[in-house]
C-alpha cells in the first residue's frame, strides 16, 4: 500500500489546497493531509481548527485523512510509513525552494520520495498569505476559499459586514 502525505500549514485551507488533495489522493492508495504545527508561525488558526476545517472538507475521498504532526517531516513521515510526499508548485520560486527540501529530505531518508503536482492555472497565483492580507481589510475572498471556510476567516479579522 502506497501511504502518501501532503504537509502543510493550511492557515487557512485554500482551493489551491484542496485542488492538489484530490489531485494526489487519486494517486495512492492512502493520502494523509499533515498539518504542520509550526510554532515559529503567528498562526491565524490553532492547529485544531485547521484540522477540524480539513476533516470536514475532504469528507468526500475515502483515502484521505487529516493529521496534525510537529517537528521534522521525514520524521513524522518514519512514524506514519509515509513512503511518498507531496507537493503543490506554483511557480519556479517554489521549484527552487521545494527541490532542495526534497534533497534534504531523501538525503535524511532514502526511502521517502516527493512528487510535485503543478497547480492548475486558476490557482497559480493564490497562497493562505494572500487570502489573509486581502481578507485583513475586508477584501472578497469567495473566489480563493471553500464557502463555508469564509466566515472563519472574517470572523478572526472582526469583520462582521463582508460580502456586501
Amino acid at each position: 500500500m502506497k501511504r502518501a502525505i501532503y504537509p502543510g500549514s493550511f492557515d487557512p485551507v485554500t482551493k489551491g489546497h484542496l485542488d492538489v488533495i484530490a489531485r494526489s489522493a487519486r494517486l495512492v492508495d492512502e493520502l494523509v493531509v499533515g498539518v504542520l504545527n509550526n510554532s515559529a508561525k503567528n498562526a491565524l488558526f490553532s492547529i485544531q481548527e485547521r484540522v477540524n476545517m480539513l476533516k470536514e472538507l475532504i469528507s468526500e475521498f475515502p483515502n484521505v485523512t487529516v493529521d496534525a504532526f510537529d517537528g521534522l517531516l521525514v520524521d513524522y513521515a518514519k512514524r506514519i510509513d509515509a513512503a511518498i510526499i507531496v507537493r503543490g508548485l506554483r511557480a519556479v520560486t517554489d521549484f527552487e525552494y521545494e527541490l532542495q527540501i526534497a534533497q534534504t529530505n531523501h538525503e535524511i531518508y532514502a526511502d521517502l520520495e516527493t512528487i510535485f503536482l503543478t497547480t492548475r492555472l486558476e490557482y497559480a497565483y493564490l497562497s493562505s498569505t494572500i487570502v489573509k492580507e486581502v481578507a485583513s481589510y475586508g477584501g472578497d475572498i469567495s473566489r480563493f476559499l471553500p464557502p463555508q471556510i469564509i466566515p472563519r476567516v472574517y470572523e478572526k479579522y472582526g469583520i462582521k459586514d463582508f460580502g456586501k
